[in-house]
């Protein structure tokens, strides 16, 4: 299966188009968010790589326009229940502890229906802003 490509880079979308994208993208171009969650069962198609250090992606705004690109800097794979405080801030949504992120992503998981629990696999990637496309 070929994944979509911009600019010959892997695409990277934030959240659900809308309101919530909006935002997370702000807080990318600010320079505050630095971290973005995957289920690993979920988020990710089959065949598809969780990201890898170094590599760069397309972040796309609400009409799948290109809107930024950043470089890969970490990436984990850790429990549900093992995501640490360190990369709650990192994400910058508003969670300052590990538990703010399991309350606030159990619940957007949860509406998306995914059947997310302390065993789940999330793939905590940290990245840079390389570049804002306007």
């Amino acid at each position: 299966m070929e994944l979509e490509k911009i600019n010959g880079l892997r695409v990277l979308e934030f959240g659900d188009p809308g309101e919530l994208r909006t935002r997370l993208i702000d807080l990318v171009v600010n320079g505050s968010k630095r971290a973005t969650a995957g289920a690993l069962d979920w988020d990710y198609e089959p065949g598809e790589p969780i990201e890898a250090v170094g590599e760069k992606f397309a972040v796309v705004g609400n009409n799948n326009e290109h809107v930024a690109t950043i470089e890969i800097t970490r990436v984990e794979v850790s429990r549900f229940a093992d995501v640490p405080d360190e990369f709650a801030l990192a994400e910058a949504e508003g969670d300052l502890t590990g538990d703010d992120f399991r309350e606030s992503h159990l619940k957007f998981w949860k509406e998306c229906g995914y059947d997310i629990n302390d065993d789940s696999k999330i793939v905590l990637a940290h990245f840079e802003l390389i570049e804002v496309h306007q």
